[in-house]
């Protein structure tokens, strides 16, 4: 079995790298494969709601950036981690674009599958990202995966984050329980509604 991670910083080696690398390595020693995957920092469009990738599911109609080729990677993950630096109490924007438009193009081959996010911040605003980042997640029946505290990890200047032992603790636990998770289900995406029709409301008549 296989965890996605997404390094959602601009920085390759900052302080998320340090806290999905511990999750990662925490990963192997449980015997779970990883890939981590840098979003990197060239820009990324923004959902424009033209929804052509309703008539072509599996693809976002801007192939320009990082977007499809993360996205790409959905299928053969059987869970997924996406870590995410504080800006302004929120996580990166780019990396919600790109959550937003790879779930709405491509959301077939992550629904259900087991997911975690993780927010880095210098200060406050962690915990507001952290709910940001989980958002998506219920809305796909992505079961989510706690851990001792909040997933979250301190530190300003990079390589700050691992003097964080609580934090780098944290990171450890969740790894430890979508590990436990993933042996339990064998791998198996939650059902959701499985053959139950969706039926979406409308608050206006």
């Amino acid at each position: 079995m296989k965890v996605l991670i997404i390094n959602g910083s601009p920085r390759p080696k900052g302080n998320t790298s340090v806290a999905l690398d511990e999750i990662a390595k925490t990963l192997e020693q449980e015997g779970i494969n990883s890939e981590t995957v840098w979003i990197g920092n060239k820009p990324v469009r923004g959902c424009i709601a033209c929804n052509n990738c309703s008539r072509k599911p599996g693809a976002c109609v801007f192939d320009d950036d990082v977007c499809n080729a993360i996205s790409a990677k959905y299928a053969s993950a059987d869970a997924l981690i996406v870590g995410s630096p504080v800006y302004y109490g929120q996580p990166n924007g780019a990396l919600l674009s790109i959550i937003q438009r790879s779930f709405y193009s491509n959301g077939g081959n992550i629904a259900g599958k087991p997911a975690a996010a993780v927010a880095v911040c210098r200060r406050g605003g962690a915990t507001a990202a952290f709910e940001t980042l989980n958002l998506p997640f219920q809305m796909m029946n992505m079961p989510v995966i706690g851990s001792q505290y909040w997933n979250i990890v301190y530190g300003r200047e990079p390589g700050q984050a691992a003097l964080d032992q609580e934090g780098l603790q944290t990171m450890r636990a969740l790894a430890r329980n979508m590990a436990w998770l993933l042996k339990a289900t064998g791998g198996k995406p939650a059902p959701g509604r499985g053959d139950e029709p969706w039926t979406p409301t409308h608050f206006i008549r």
